[in-house]
């Protein structure tokens, strides 16, 4: 965009320094798509209701269509496509194969990252906390249940709801 002033930013997307000269309204989302070119996080609604979007700052779960890519400066990024090391997949990536947690797959790489930071933030203790913590995250073809279950393997808790519901419910409100 000739004749806007850049603002030089530096990030650490996927553990590679990165430069950019970047506007001042450019999302960190369309940072990481258009100019970074890791198409793997989606835009969704573009108004952090959906979670499509998410990655990790530095290990925080972030909607990056909310955020001003200048504002991250200076900043770890995590996408989907740094999840895996090499051709190891992340476990989080290898649980939602084995619960076959995916359907069309386009909320996938946000529900994953939203996981991992859920993971890290250490406050899911139960099914219904899983639940709940993956509230912001939609999936539009209800693959809840699924979800959910890779999840709770990954964190190494009972499988069973303490309220007897068997995952997410539509709208993403969370049973």
């Amino acid at each position: 965009m000739d004749g806007y002033q850049q603002y030089p930013i530096r990030l650490r997307i996927n553990g590679a320094e990165r430069e950019f000269g970047v506007e001042s309204w450019v999302t960190l989302l369309d940072l990481l798509r258009e100019r970074a070119g890791l198409t793997g996080t989606k835009k969704g609604c573009d108004h952090g209701q959906c979670g499509a979007c998410t990655v990790l700052v530095d290990g925080r779960r972030v909607n990056s269509c909310l955020t001003l890519a200048v504002m991250q400066d200076g900043h770890a990024v995590t996408t989907i496509e740094g999840m895996a090391e090499g051709d190891d997949l992340h476990p989080l990536q290898q649980a939602f194969i084995d619960h076959d947690a995916f359907q069309c797959g386009y909320c996938t790489p946000g529900q994953i990252c939203s996981a991992a930071g859920l993971i890290a933030e250490g406050q899911a203790n139960t099914v219904d906390d899983v639940r709940e913590l993956m509230s912001g995250n939609l999936c539009r073809c209800g693959a809840y249940p699924q979800i959910t279950q890779a999840v709770v393997q990954v964190l190494g808790i009972d499988a069973k709801p303490a309220a007897g519901v068997g995952g997410f419910t539509t709208g993403a409100v969370l049973a």
